[in-house]
């Protein structure tokens, strides 16, 4: 008895569920909701989109119905712009979206495999407020957000992602521990994200999320799944594992002075963090992240006996955490920080304030912008000034009395900054293009100001080198006192180019731990079963493996094949001895060339290959003739578009004329189609000698019309039939033939126009079928 009145229970919600999706689905029309006609073309909807979705975009309306509006109105968008949807909506008033009891993939299935609905028509209250968390709501995503923000954003910091719906019961069992999770890992400056796959299906789909609750990580635009159980020293070590390997550096008493050395290799200020934990804290290793092109970081850990030098040389309090910067002096740090607590914000102020060494190589166009920003206001001009120098010892002293008065420099207004005249040669050409060439082995010190972005500045060479004497240090320093007091001293002006990038010779290297990644992220699908995920990128693997086997296969056989050649070609020189009368085409190793167009029918069995499905970039010619005129216009074809890479194809208009007469309706705004009046007085379309340059991809043709350059054999009977009338037949026959030889005379230049894509373009909204084959009356 209880179980007959279970199953009467699900069959009555069955049905009203049922019901009300019907009645969803009815009260559901795109043309209203965007406000267009059912005639309305594809550019008046993209336009009244446009205008919708910006008025009732979440972010900038805060009317309470924003969303849902929003979700309706992106929503019909996709059903009109698709045309078989919007055919199946005008004709049934459903696509499969929409449809109550389809199976479409944009579905889920709950309480049973028999019974399924789609959630994005019921949005019942299983959390606080329109089916979500109040405290999630300021985390969700939507699909042009994350494209825009959070995957650019993905490369300064990780971010981890929270799949969910509606109707899933038991993201309502993991909510405390997200709560939690997402309240420490927030502090670590880590970005979180919801998606609720009822209402961003296509950020779902993106993302490959195909259950929920799942979680996922987002960092350097890449996409990694959480596959361990919901808890939150889980979910945090997932994080940590997000991030790339070698951010930070472990240091002690045996490599300290080689890590901190390095800056003038890499160009960077190295900070140090002396702590007691024995691994890296995560908030240092973010930190190492998001400044991972501006410094070098190392960790030190206090516990260890290898560390005691490094303590006592640097003084430190083995209670509290502490942070050192190193510029240029290896043995004195730069600044320090040091404090119980270390908040995201306090660290991230501090290493802003030493982004920069004292007075940094310009390496790559980005450093210059960040060293030298375009001039905004003139309260708040920035001069650079640069040293040209060279990489020999002969310049080193030079350039140690430029690193020191750039370090006894308390002015923001001026930064120091060096390049080495060969690494950066077409720089150093524009700025010394008016100093005196006799002084090769002295360096250049230039005082520049940049004015815009496309690279103009103003400059001033201060006259006599940089060798690093007090006179020159007190040249120098004479002239930014009078540009202080006087910025129009700055009298050249030029337009610098862009900036080698002298790091990319380290490509391979990069490469090397980009595929190191790779690997690590395959095995751990692997381990997991992750299957879903792991596929296509097997598919890619086992696809170069058989490319790779099948060219040696195809060596080896080429091989063989030139050991050949020699006998063949000692055959022909003795035949070219003995006076062969081939001698000159025997005595070339090519391979004879081609004297043949391969032209294929266009029926409708190569009509999807050749047209519907054909690549992007390729273009199918196609030759309109008829039974009689096959052979000719074929072989003249073959002569006019011998030299052309294009694929020809023939079109027999006697069996597809309808289909050659729905393709020219869109053509006929802009050409007149030929006429010939048969016998019976009637008029009949005759588009022999017609070519057509069809794009299947990007669904447009370009058309060729015959024009009749020779002479007309009817105009003068005479010299061919005298005027006889028993002759006539002969001599329309013979008219016939030479316009036929004559339809496609400027072919050639109709090709030439073609490939320089200087023809006009007729698009067709969709292929007409070619299954139909006209009937000949």
């Amino acid at each position: 008895m209880r179980m007959m009145v279970l199953l009467l229970s699900v069959m009555m919600v069955n049905v009203l569920l049922m019901d009300a999706m019907v009645e969803s689905t009815a009260e559901f029309d795109p043309y209203k909701v965007l406000g267009v006609t059912r005639s309305a073309s594809q550019a008046e909807i993209k336009k009244v989109y446009k205008r919708l979705a910006k008025e009732w975009h979440p972010d900038k309306n805060k009317n309470p119905e924003a969303e849902d509006m929003f979700i309706k109105i992106t929503k019909s968008y996709e059903i009109l712009t698709n045309e078989e949807k919007r055919a199946s909506y005008d004709r049934y008033g459903q696509t499969d979206n929409t449809h109550p009891y389809g199976r479409g993939h944009h579905g889920f299935r709950h309480f049973h495999d028999n019974f399924y609905f789609d959630e994005s028509f019921f949005h019942f209250p299983f959390n606080n407020k329109g089916g979500r968390d109040f405290a999630d709501s300021k985390y969700t995503l939507h699909f042009n957000q994350y494209i825009s923000e959070v995957v650019p954003d993905s490369f300064k910091r990780p971010y981890l992602i929270k799949i969910t719906s509606d109707w899933c019961f038991s993201c309502i069992h993991i909510e405390p521990v997200w709560k939690e999770t997402v309240q420490e890992l927030e502090t670590l400056g880590i970005g979180i994200g919801v998606v609720d796959v009822g209402y961003e299906r296509r950020l779902a789909n993106h993302l490959g999320a195909h259950q929920t609750p799942s979680f996922l990580g987002v960092v350097n635009g890449k996409v990694a799944f959480f596959h361990y159980a919901v808890v939150k020293g889980h979910l945090m070590q997932f994080v940590e594992d997000l991030l790339p390997q070698r951010l930070v550096e472990k240091v002690t008493d045996k490599n300290n002075q080689e890590f901190l050395k390095s800056w003038h290799e890499l160009n960077k200020p190295h900070v140090l963090l002396f702590d007691q934990v024995p691994s890296v804290p995560l908030l240092y290793k973010l930190t190492a992240f998001a400044y991972k092109d501006y410094v070098q970081f190392g960790y030190v850990d206090q516990g260890l006996s290898e560390t005691a030098d490094l303590l006592r040389k640097f003084n430190i309090n083995t209670y509290a955490p502490t942070m050192l910067v190193f510029k240029e002096d290896v043995e004195k740090p730069a600044d320090i920080i040091q404090a119980k607590g270390m908040k995201k914000q306090i660290i991230d102020e501090f290493i802003s304030n030493n982004k920069f060494l004292l007075a940094p190589r310009l390496v790559n166009q980005k450093l210059f912008d960040e060293l030298c920003p375009v001039k905004q206001f003139h309260r708040r001009r920035k001069y650079c000034v640069l040293l040209i120098t060279g990489e020999e010892e002969s310049f080193a002293t030079g350039n140690e009395a430029f690193l020191s008065l750039a370090s006894a420099n308390t002015n923001d207004v001026l930064r120091f900054a060096y390049v080495y005249q060969r690494r950066q040669q077409p720089l150093c050409d524009v700025l010394l293009k008016n100093k005196d060439s006799t002084l090769p082995q002295v360096d250049q010190v230039v005082i520049l100001e940049r004015r815009n972005g496309a690279g103009k500045i103003l400059y001033k060479p201060v006259s006599g080198g940089w060798n690093g004497s007090k006179e020159d240090k007190h040249k120098l320093l004479e002239e930014l006192e009078r540009l202080q007091k006087d910025p129009s001293i700055l009298n050249n002006d030029a337009v610098l180019p862009e900036l080698n990038n002298e790091f990319t010779s380290m490509f391979l290297i990069r490469w090397i731990y980009t595929a190191y990644d790779y690997l690590a992220e395959i095995i751990d699908d692997l381990l997991h079963n992750n299957w879903r995920e792991v596929m296509p990128l097997l598919s890619l693997i086992f696809s170069a493996l058989f490319i790779l086997f099948g060219t040696v296969v195809i060596q080896a056989f080429s091989d063989s094949s030139e050991e050949k050649q020699p006998k063949t070609k000692a055959k022909e020189a003795s035949k070219a001895e003995n006076g062969s009368p081939n001698t000159s085409s025997t005595s070339s190793s090519r391979p004879p060339k081609k004297n043949f167009v391969e032209v294929t029918e266009l029926t409708d069995i190569t009509y999807t290959s050749n047209l519907v499905k054909l690549r992007p970039g390729h273009i199918n010619v196609v030759l309109v003739l008829t039974d009689p005129t096959k052979n000719i216009l074929l072989t003249l074809i073959a002569c006019c578009t011998f030299n052309f890479t294009l694929h020809f194809s023939f079109l027999n208009v006697d069996k597809h004329g309808e289909w050659m007469a729905a393709v020219l309706e869109y053509a006929q705004d802009a050409m007149q189609i030929d006429t010939d009046e048969d016998e019976a007085g009637s008029r009949k379309l005759d588009y022999t000698g017609y070519v057509l340059a069809l794009n299947g991809h990007k669904k447009y043709l370009c058309l060729f019309k015959p024009v009749y350059t020779g002479e007309d054999l009817d105009s003068k009977p005479e010299e061919e039939g005298g005027g006889s009338r028993s002759r006539k037949g002969t001599t329309r026959s013979r008219s016939t033939t030479l316009q036929i030889h004559h339809k496609l005379d400027r072919l050639g230049l109709w090709m030439e126009r073609l490939m320089e894509g200087t023809l006009p373009r007729y698009y067709v909204p969709a292929w007409p079928g070619l299954d139909k084959i006209t009937v000949n009356k």
